[in-house]
């Protein structure tokens, strides 16, 4: 499996409250919410239209970041509406509800492919939404910086790009590729064991029903669609392998040892009026067998995530130990 042109970016975000602000306890869907009503705001020139009606779609930042149809000439997806959003917003996991002027939150971000181009955008969005409020009572904040955080190996470099104060960016950020995950599971000599720890909700479906139980193969499945479908719709790249063979050869994987518990949260949908159900499994599993070849695919999924609303930084997991 190798991907020349997959790459991604990804950020820190802090804010500074101005007023109270009220937040849920996972803060995910909140952030998103807000960042999509901002981002309409500042970039949609038909802001009272659906885009699917609008004969700007195709050409439209706010519709290819938060929409993002498949273009016309698609070989994938046809019948689907949209495709993978080139955007994870991580939200500050701790469950503290109420921030004031002595706080300060840190989220990420993580642009994928030609998103990365777009790093304006979002930062001005974002910087946006705090005039205009967050949460519960539309409580208002200001953007004090951005990071550009980079892994290479075991080291994390962090670089400031864009300050508050003067609202300047810098452009000197580093972008990961699928060339960089490669050389760092390279050095890492084989091993038959390896612990995920899924941190957010984690929603996962196989034969059309949510589990909670998870197997490789299962894992596998749902990494490469997504890897791959992002890689095709936003760095111009089919991943070509044979997707049965892989999975097929990773059932052979097994669990050794698994801590999964189900959590549920709700959310307001706003466009479909209605609370939605969007629990998932969290905690630890161990997996045992032959995994050296699936590394690249486990490591770039700590960016990825994986799993359904993803967005809004569900289906987050790190590797533990390997």
């Amino acid at each position: 499996m190798f991907l020349d042109n997959f790459s991604l970016a990804k950020f820190q975000l802090t804010i500074s409250p101005i007023d109270k602000i009220i937040l849920p306890k996972y803060k995910g869907s909140t952030f998103r919410g807000g960042f999509g009503h901002a981002f309409k705001k500042v970039v949609c020139v038909n802001s009272h239209k659906d885009c699917s009606e609008c004969l700007l779609k195709e050409k439209c930042i706010y519709s290819y970041v938060f929409e993002t149809p498949p273009p016309k000439d698609t070989t994938i997806m046809r019948k689907y509406p949209y495709a993978p959003h080139p955007f994870i917003i991580e939200p500050p996991l701790d469950e503290k509800r109420e921030f004031d002027d002595n706080d300060n939150l840190d989220f990420g971000l993580t642009l994928i492919g030609r998103a990365i181009d777009y790093l304006p955008y979002f930062i001005f969005t974002f910087d946006e939404l705090g005039r205009i409020g967050l949460g519960k009572g539309r409580g208002k904040y200001r953007l004090r910086e951005v990071k550009n955080i980079f892994q290479s190996n075991d080291n994390v470099e962090e670089s400031l790009i864009y300050k508050g104060d003067d609202k300047i960016l810098n452009n000197k950020y580093k972008i990961l590729s699928f060339k960089d995950i490669i050389n760092r599971t390279k050095k890492i000599p084989k091993r038959e064991r390896i612990e995920l720890q899924f941190i957010t909700p984690t929603r996962i479906k196989y034969k059309n029903k949510l589990i909670s139980d998870l197997e490789f193969h299962i894992l596998i499945r749902n990494l490469l669609r997504r890897v791959s479908l992002l890689s095709y719709f936003h760095c111009d790249e089919k991943l070509d392998i044979n997707f049965k063979e892989v999975i097929e050869e990773s059932k052979d994987i097994e669990i050794e040892n698994s801590d999964l518990n189900w959590y549920d949260w709700e959310r307001y949908s706003h466009r479909q009026r209605e609370r939605m159900s969007l629990g998932g499994f969290v905690g630890k599993i161990t997996f045992k067998g032959n995994l050296k070849e699936y590394l690249p695919l486990l490591y770039l999924g700590q960016y990825t995530h994986v799993g359904k609303q993803t967005s809004f930084g569900l289906g987050k997991y790190l590797i533990n130990r390997i």
